[in-house]
């Protein structure tokens, strides 16, 4: 499968074009970030500004680890095209994902077209991570969620947290207890409120990479749920595994976890 990548010259980029590089079964044969162009992030693929390299390389599918003004931009592109987008850009807001949507066609849609995958996260610890939490979710009372990030990230809560909450928030047919706190001496110290009373809390620190915890309580007991991904070579796994399986999932996906079952 021939594999272009956006956003190449970030670290993401550069961890996705060596997972690519280095799977038998997978070609990096374009590289293209917006703001660089220079040396090939690997041997052999020079680096370009213009998305038509990935139409030029008959890219078949497109790994894009940008943000999300540059995505809004090149998904569309990459669907007029014909060509696969994997994405683990994060920070799209409900227009973007109608118009992600209506470029590749619903989950499961009939019919000949590319198809696009967004994850929130890869690293297949974090999707067991957000699949523990929805299964705890219906029989604690209480639960908030802290998202720990490197000091880059540009977008609170992280994706990953937001899904969680969404996750958690379907799998009940009520709220969580009310939050008991009257008074905030530093305001937003209760952190943000999500659906069904579901509080989240977004660190930014150097010497982090991506870490979650899901706090659920209830009478005479909690549980925690933590996920540590300690180096970006985390994500590749998932990465290259949705490259390969992308053209078995019709339309727009919004989760890994179809391609793990």
């Amino acid at each position: 499968m021939r594999v272009g990548v956006n956003g190449a010259a970030g670290q993401m980029g550069r961890a996705v074009c060596a997972a690519v590089d280095s799977d038998p079964d997978l070609t990096l044969v374009a590289a293209v970030d917006r703001h660089v162009e220079g040396p090939a992030p690997c041997d052999g693929v020079a680096l370009s500004t213009e998305l038509h390299a990935f139409a030029d390389a008959r890219c078949d599918v497109v790994v894009d680890f940008t943000v999300a003004d540059a995505a809004r931009l090149s998904l569309p592109w990459l669907g007029m095209h014909g060509i696969h987008a994997v994405v683990g850009t994060t920070g799209f807001t409900a227009e973007d994902l109608a118009l992600f949507e209506s470029t590749f066609g619903p989950a499961g849609r009939e019919g000949e077209g590319p198809n696009c995958l967004i994850a929130p996260n890869f690293a297949i610890s974090a999707v067991l991570m957000m699949r523990f939490a929805a299964m705890a979710a219906p029989w604690f009372d209480t639960a908030e969620v802290i998202e720990l990030h490197h000091t880059r990230k540009v977008d609170a809560p992280s994706g990953t947290a937001v899904e969680t909450i969404e996750r958690m928030a379907a799998a009940r047919d009520t709220d969580f207890d009310a939050d008991p706190t009257e008074v905030e001496v530093y305001p937003g110290s209760r952190g943000g409120l999500g659906p069904r009373g579901i509080r989240a809390h977004s660190v930014r620190m150097q010497g982090m990479v991506a870490h979650q915890e899901v706090i659920l309580g209830a009478v005479g007991q909690t549980i925690t749920i933590r996920q540590d991904s300690y180096d970006r070579s985390s994500f590749m796994p998932g990465v290259v595994l949705a490259c390969k399986k992308i053209a078995d999932h019709p339309g727009l996906t919004r989760s890994l976890d179809p391609f793990l079952d």
